[in-house]
């Protein structure tokens, strides 16, 4: 109670301001409210504003177009396995390179059927019949309209260097652009736009630092040009060697039909120096151009006409007019008779007419027909088939004894040294686990065949505002690479296990062992928290020396660094107590991992992190129940304990949950106590139960921004994405249960 009189005294000496001191006293103080408000909204909104860039930054990594090159890319195992199915195929009549032969088949064969270059079929058109694909028939218009599905490219390729050191080669390519569409229809293929021709002209001249390219007179120049590839494109480029010596040219020509990927073999892997161009009824393959740049060939492209591939039957055939893509398709690979492709059509033989393998015919249709895309798209056999074709006999049976393939035999070793193995003193992982799946090959073969490697990265900040400039810079610098907008985000990183190539890595096992050592360490502090909690504020004495003790250090604990925490985890549960972390004790000890630095040495050591927090936090939920409640809970006879579990407990949740949601949002980002105790550096089989060996999200991303690599930055920012939607889902879901909880209780 405040005494009057001290009062009356205090104003008597003049103690109190009074008058314009009292407003100025008044102003003064405003101003610095002002002030310290203005510092405290300062620092809250640059603490924002930090956050809001460093998270923006987090995204950009985590976003934008990659520059990425395979060294055996999957889209050219997938090709193999479809070209494979159509040169194992059943009754297979002929296969070659003269396509010519091959309509002369068909055209003698009342059961044939085969894939010809339009031209080839017009040389014959009356002794073979042409059959509609999806509804269409080869013509320019539809080829022109895209309407045809089984429209090409034809192409001839050369480098820059062959075109600089002998200039009959590049005159030639010049007037083949410039007169190939005044002989293309007589051939029988479809003339290339002009606009497309002088663009690629243009392309030369850049290519050879030319400000602008010379007039062609075939006369002014001799010399030799030889030129291999495809048979489709053999013709046209005969018709214009003729006319380029009709014309003048005082040189010779060496012509010869090996089919494209021949000459891209010869070109690009062989290094035929004597080979100037190359006849291409497809693309390059990433392979072929990636070939070509290892040996200072890298590949100048010309577009010079275009084909349909044709498909043709005997005259004889009355019941094959219009076929499906699917029909298609098993028409040239599993269907025996035409009954099995349509149940309407009879049931005779299907004799096929195809091109060898070595064709960029036969490359064109398995690629543009066949459904098979992807590696995702292959059978799980095919994908087993592919692996052991590709790797070597050691690394087969190696990946073999880690998980096997099949549950009924074994594909890289024989079933006597399998078993032999498992009855040995040392059985692999392969002895107990089941086979694997087509996901798991996938990935398999992801990182041991295809190897994706990432060139170059540009942010998603860069991407949005320089689109152009990175797609022309890209595809000037890495030729053979794809570039195109990443997601590193996505449910392929959410689901794939750690791996040495960023471009197929993922954070699975991290997932996984972050929410077994996090629930390990919840389950250990929470009971062990409330329990301090409810002994230092409900028994304990207050006065007590041994308890205002334990009060300090509780306090301190808090504050302790948590690589501290990881040392006292390193000498306790991973030495002291390794026979008990390890599951040795129990008999269910990991020969991998049987040191004692385990998912529960994990735990056990977060939790002794998290404890401190837990019991102040409890402590102070405790406290703020009402003393009142106590008091009449023992006025009606109950023993201090059923106060405790009926009053004060029920009351102090809210504030006990929050402090388990505040210690494990701690516990999941920490990174030092687990690196202490032995956290996996690379793992990449998933933890199976508190005795596994284990790494988590912060342990990877602190692993994955160690490395030189940018593309190692990039999933490690993704990775960082990942940890706080898991931390935002975590505490989202302990708040749900806090409020539900404490609903019910209430």
């Amino acid at each position: 109670m405040i005494d009057p009189g001290h009062i009356r005294k205090r104003v008597e000496e003049d103690l109190f301001l009074q008058g314009e001191a009292v407003n100025r006293q008044v102003l003064k103080r405003r101003r610095l409210g002002t002030i310290w408000r203005g510092i405290f909204f300062g620092a809250a909104a640059l603490a924002i504003l930090i956050l809001a860039i460093l998270l923006l930054k987090i995204i950009g990594d985590a976003n934008g177009y990659v520059a990425e090159e395979s060294q055996v890319p999957a889209r050219e195992l997938v090709l193999g396995y479809n070209r494979d199915r159509v040169l194992g195929a059943p009754n297979i009549a002929l296969a070659g390179e003269d396509d010519a032969a091959l309509a002369a088949g068909v055209a003698a064969d009342v059961n044939g059927i085969a894939l010809l270059p339009y031209a080839f079929y017009q040389a014959q058109a009356g002794a073979l019949k042409l059959v509609a694909v999806e509804g269409n028939r080869p013509s320019a218009e539809a080829v022109a309209a895209g309407d045809y599905p089984a429209a090409r490219p034809l192409l001839l390729y050369s480098s820059p260097d062959v075109l600089a050191d002998q200039p009959q080669v590049l005159a030639f390519l010049l007037y083949y652009l410039a007169h190939a569409d005044e002989v293309v229809a007589q051939i029988g293929y479809f003339p290339a736009e002009a606009e497309r021709i002088a663009a690629q002209a243009a392309d030369i001249a850049a290519s050879l630092d030319l400000e602008a390219l010379p007039a062609i007179d075939p006369a002014e120049f001799e010399g030799d040009i030889t030129i291999a590839g495809s048979s489709s494109v053999f013709p046209l480029t005969r018709a214009m060697a003729d006319r380029f010596i009709a014309d003048g040219f005082r040189g010779t020509f060496e012509l010869s039909s090996t089919g494209t990927t021949a000459g891209f073999r010869a070109f690009c892997i062989d290094k035929d120096r004597e080979l100037d161009i190359v006849n291409a009824s497809r693309e390059a393959l990433t392979s072929e151009i990636s070939a070509c740049r290892a040996n200072q060939r890298p590949l100048q492209e010309v577009l010079v006409a275009s084909d349909a591939l044709a498909v043709v039957v005997n005259p004889a055939n009355t019941f094959v007019e219009d076929v499906r893509l699917n029909q298609l398709v098993d028409l040239f690979t599993t269907a025996e008779t035409w009954a099995a492709v349509d149940e309407s059509w009879p049931g005779e033989v299907v004799n096929r007419y195809i091109p060898s393998a070595d064709s960029g015919t036969l490359d064109f249709f398995v690629e543009t027909i066949f459904t098979e895309t992807a590696l995702t798209d292959l059978p799980y056999e095919a994908l087993v088939g592919l692996y052991q074709a590709n790797v070597s006999a050691g690394r087969c049976r190696a990946v073999e004894y880690e998980q096997r393939f099949f549950a009924d035999r074994i594909v890289c070793d024989t079933e006597e040294r399998f078993q032999a193995m498992c009855s040995s003193d040392a059985p692999r992982a392969a002895c107990t686990l089941g086979p694997r799946d087509e996901a798991s090959m996938v990935q398999l073969i992801e990182a041991d065949i295809v190897k994706p490697t990432v060139l170059r990265t540009w942010n998603m900040w860069e991407s949005l505002f320089n689109r152009d400039e990175i797609l022309l810079a890209a595809s000037a610098e890495f030729p053979a690479a794809d570039v195109y907008f990443r997601r590193w985000l996505t449910w392929d990183f959410l689901i794939s296990p750690q791996s040495s190539y960023p471009e197929i890595a993922g954070v699975r096992t991290a997932i996984l062992g972050t929410l077994w050592v996090v629930g390990i360490a919840v389950v250990f502090s929470f009971p062990l928290g409330v329990g301090a909690a409810i002994y230092l504020e409900e028994y304990a004495s207050k006065t007590s020396r041994l308890n205002q003790i334990i009060q300090t250090n509780i306090n301190n604990l808090a504050g302790v660094p948590s690589i501290i925490y990881g040392l006292l985890g390193l000498a306790v549960f991973v030495r002291a107590l390794e026979i008990f972390t390890s599951g040795s004790f129990f008999g269910l000890a990991d020969p991998s991992v049987a040191n004692g630095r385990t998912i529960l040495s994990a735990g056990l050591t977060l939790g002794l992190l998290g404890l401190p927090v837990i019991i102040i936090s409890s402590q102070e939920a405790i406290r703020a129940v009402p003393s009142s409640l106590r008091q009449a809970s023992y006025g009606l006879g109950a023993t201090r304990w059923q106060t405790v579990r009926s009053h004060v407990l029920p009351n102090a949740l809210g504030g006990i949950l929050t402090g388990v949601i505040l210690s494990m949002s701690r516990i999941i980002g920490e990174t030092a106590p687990l690196v202490v105790i032995g956290a996996s550096t690379f793992i990449t089989t998933d933890p199976t139960g508190p005795f596994s060996k284990f790494t988590t999200l912060p342990s990877q991303i602190y692993q994955w921004t160690a490395r030189p690599q940018d593309t190692f930055r990039d999933i490690a920012a993704t990775a960082i994405i990942v940890l706080l939607l898991l931390l935002f889902l975590l505490n989202a879901t302990a708040i749900y249960l806090r409020g539900r909880f404490g609903r019910r209780i209430g």
